[in-house]
């Protein structure tokens, strides 16, 4: 050891140097190889460029067993610290593959808690990297009680400070909890993993052969588990995505949304919204493009766009404000609620209430499906999650009537009893209990069995009942629609509210939580 200054300042940027290795270039090589970058690499494109100051670089394992004693693991394994994201200060743990394959023992987690903690108490957003082998099985047990104390911590933090997990290589085992706890995961294709138990235990315990791609690959947890909410096609292209997300959220609970400047008009009228409405009630439309159409720009940054296809959820801008935005989609499954939609749309509504984003809700819904299938999973639990979640809500919540809105899919589209502050209506919404061919089935019955000709009296009775009820106007008359407007007018009726509605405030009855049916 130097003994003067000057030497021990060498030896400082000396032992830097050499933990700033990690894995070492034949695992460097390896990695890269693989079509991935390393963590440094990671948080370099992460982080405006010089801003990021890594914490506890000089971590070590403590553990003698199974030769660990002998062994040199470089920051043992995962990158921490904080720096600016796009100018925003932003805290991040990165775990490196190249160093014992981001292997996650007792120390490499307490530096995982640590930054965590940091960001909490900060009330600024943390980001994962994920990049691991799973639990250091020769540390035993204190590895899975570093599992336990980050998923402590995720609850902490949650509704707090934004939660971010990149998946950008294997997680598996307790990993992936922290992912799961977190509000958005990404994924990269071909790259990255997440599972319980990998394909060999599956093919061992229960026969069934499945790839890794297929049991937990990117599309595999995007499209079917709902497990991932972003796809990316590269490292660089995950961190890019992360970057935009990142525009939209605020710090924390308590800070104000991010605001950017908006070169759209406040007066811009949406003529396309005009015709966007088939005359056939049973054709479909795009309804990004009505989203699109309002947003600032015509830009908009969906969530979850491979899962649960019949719900839209995602970010705009409105007047460089970020907006959530719940639409059903008719173009799949005539945008009907199932288990899967309900809870896509209900976890993002929290997430946004959470934050204080409003929420613009377009409702083109025929109710929920029906069946055996849905029944026995739970559909009456899933829908409640979502009028649980509408209703808790506190922030400015804006519905649009776009076409249909019947039965329960009226109560759980963010209808006026469940919370919204003010519900508009283009003149092509049907607003009832069912759609009037059901409807006089069941009110009708008897008088059309016995008409001469049942189809005729069917067809006549139907076409009074969407008279009086499958409007907007009989629900207007009961101030169930405040609004009625012409669709080219949405843009600008919703930057009306928005701007009369920012300093809302309603508080609920005071108690330790909720209790939302999970």
């Amino acid at each position: 050891m130097e003994k003067t200054t000057s030497g021990k300042i060498d030896e400082l940027k000396k032992r830097s140097s050499r933990l700033m290795t990690m894995g070492g270039e034949k695992m460097i090589a390896k990695q890269r190889a693989q079509g991935k970058l390393t963590a440094r690499e990671r948080i370099a494109l992460l982080f405006d460029e010089g801003t990021f100051q890594e914490t506890q670089i000089f971590v070590k394992h403590r553990s003698t067993l199974f030769g660990l004693g002998d062994k040199e693991i470089n920051a043992d394994g995962v990158v921490t610290g904080y720096g600016r994201v796009t100018g925003r200060i932003v805290f991040a743990a990165a775990q490196d593959f190249t160093s014992a394959g981001g292997s996650l023992g007792e120390m490499h987690a307490k530096k995982i808690w640590k930054v965590m903690e940091m960001a909490a108490d900060a009330r600024r957003p943390f980001i994962a990297l994920n990049d691991s082998g799973g639990a250091r099985i020769q540390e035993g047990i204190t590895a899975l009680q570093g599992y336990s104390g980050i998923f402590f911590r995720n609850t902490i933090a949650s509704g707090y400070i934004p939660q971010i997990s990149a998946i950008m290589g294997p997680t598996a085992g307790g990993a992936v909890y922290s992912p799961a706890l977190n509000d958005f995961v990404f994924m990269v294709k071909n790259k990255s993993y997440m599972y319980l138990t990998g394909p060999d235990v599956v093919k061992a315990v229960i026969a069934e052969e499945v790839s890794h791609e297929e049991l937990g690959g990117a599309m595999a947890h995007a499209a079917k588990s709902g497990v991932c909410h972003f796809v990316a096609e590269n490292d660089e292209d995950c961190i890019r995505q992360v970057k935009v997300l990142l525009s939209y959220l605020p710090d924390s609970c308590h800070s104000p949304l991010p605001v950017i400047p908006c070169e759209d008009s406040a007066e811009r009228e949406c003529p396309e919204l005009d015709t966007i409405i088939p005359d056939q009630a049973n054709r479909s439309y795009d309804i990004k493009k009505v989203i699109a159409s309002v947003a600032d720009s015509h830009d908009f940054f969906e969530v979850h766009e491979h899962w649960a296809k019949n719900m839209v959820v995602g970010f705009i801008r409105i007047m460089g404000r970020p907006v959530g935005i719940i639409a059903n989609n008719p173009r799949f499954f005539a945008g009907v609620l199932d288990v899967n939609s309900a809870d896509k749309s209900a976890r993002f509504v929290r997430f946004c209430d959470a934050f204080n984003i409003p929420i613009l809700t377009f409702t083109d819904v025929p109710g929920f499906m029906p069946g055996t299938q849905q029944e026995w999973s739970g559909v009456i639990r899933h829908g409640a999650k979502l009028l649980h979640a509408y209703s808790e809500a506190t922030v400015p919540l804006i519905n649009v009537v776009t076409r249909k809105s019947y039965g329960g899919g009226y109560n759980a589209m963010c209808s006026k009893d469940v919370g919204a502050d003010y519900v508009m209506a283009w003149p092509s919404a049907e607003i009832a209990v069912m759609g009037a061919e059901g409807a006089c089935n069941i009110i009708y019955r008897r008088e059309i069995a016995e008409a001469p000709d049942p189809a005729v009296k069917r067809a006549e009775l139907a076409g009074a009942y969407e008279e009086q009820f499958n409007n907007p106007y009989f629900a207007a008359t009961l101030g169930i629609i405040d609004e009625i407007i012409v669709p080219r007018e949405t843009r600008r009726k919703v930057i009306a509210l928005l701007e009369a509605l920012q300093n809302k405030a309603k508080k609920r009855l005071e108690k330790k939580h909720n209790n939302i049916p999970l």
